[in-house]
Formats: C-alpha cells, structure tokens, sequence
C-alpha cells in the first residue's frame, strides 16, 4: 500500500513538474550562456523551486485551514486545475498555467538571471506542482513515515528535473521538439486522469 502511495506520488510529480519538458525552454531562455554560467543558473533554479515546493508541502495544509478551506474543497480545486493543466500538455500549447506566457519569456531572455524567474517559478515551481505537493501531503493524514516519504520522493523528481537540466542540450539532440512534444502529451493524459482523480476523491469526501 505504501509502496503504491509512493508510486503514485511520483508519477504525480514527474508528470506534473515535467522535467523533460522543462529542459528545451531553459535552452530557450539561456541560448548564448557558457556551459558553466547555464550550470549555475539549473543548480540555483532548482534549489530555490526546491524550498518553495517544500514550504507548500510542510505548511500548505495549515494555510489552507488558517483561510476556512478544506482539504475535500482543495482537493477539488486542485483537481479541476490537474485537468486544465493536462490540456495543455495535450494541446502543446502555453497558457500560462505550466509554462511562461509570451510577455514573461520575453522578460525572461532580457534577464542575466532566470533562474528565480521564470525557471524556478512557474517553470517548476509552478501552480500544477505546487497544488500536487500540498494535495499528496494531505492524503498521507499526518503519517510522518508517509510525509518524510512524499518529501524524498519530491526530492527525486527534483534530482531528475536538475540532471534533464543540465543535459538539456544532448536531450534537445537525441528527442528533438517532436520527441519532447509526443512525451508531454503522454504525460497529459496521465495528469488528466490524476485530476479526475483529485476531484472524485473530494467530492467522495463532502458526501461521505
């Protein structure tokens, strides 16, 4: 049981965060950076992603009960947003909820750091990301094995998300924008079904 938890917790993760995805936009927002400063700028962006999605995952819950909102109520927002999101992914299309819009990646090209903004938020550290941490903690019910578990496997995705980083280039080269495009699409479905998911489990709840 606890290993399907953990299971489900990464792909909900991997999927949501997309490091595969991720790596060509940061190509796209560091096209003259050495090879040394764009190191930089990945190592930087992903501890900073790292800490604010850890922050959402520790004290997330607690905020929500400081604002009168419910977990079945999040779960439900959480979910519809899972969906919208996995649109986009189908679509391959920017709306701002995964990805930069225009008028951000214009202001991230101009930027001699990106890696705040736009790479650790929203890139990352984005709504989708930020929503599924909170949402996974909440289902572990405060088991503390459950929850240390959830924050290594969070740890992992973000250990992948920085090697797809730093090898963004070669990943460019063997996948190309038609491989990357194919695998995000896959990974849109999966965030579909994660959303209904999210959705059917607080409505579960509420009429309970």
């Amino acid at each position: 049981m606890v290993s399907e938890a953990l299971i489900s917790a990464f792909v909900t993760l991997f999927v949501v965060i997309d490091p595969i995805g991720v790596a060509p936009l940061f190509m796209s927002l560091t096209p003259s950076e050495t090879v040394a400063h764009r190191r930089r700028l990945a190592l930087k962006g992903v501890g900073i992603a790292a800490a604010t999605l850890f922050v959402f995952g520790l004290f997330g819950e607690m905020l929500l009960q400081a604002l009168g909102v419910g977990m079945p109520a999040f779960r439900i927002a959480g979910g519809i947003l899972l969906v919208l999101l996995s649109i986009d992914m189908l679509m391959a299309r920017d709306s701002g909820l995964r990805n930069t819009t225009d008028g951000e990646a214009a202001e991230g090209v101009k930027r001699d750091d990106i890696s705040v903004f736009p790479l650790a938020i929203p890139l990352i550290a984005g709504p989708g990301s930020m929503t599924s941490i909170v949402l996974l903690m909440g289902k572990a019910e405060g088991d503390p094995a459950m929850l240390g578990a959830i924050l290594a496997t969070l740890a992992v995705v973000l250990l992948v998300s920085l090697l797809c980083l730093l090898a963004a280039r070669s990943l460019m080269k063997l996948l190309g924008v038609t491989g990357v495009n194919v695998i995000t699409r896959v990974f849109g479905i999966i965030t579909a079904a994660l959303g209904v998911q999210f959705v059917i489990d607080g409505v579960l709840v509420v009429l309970g």
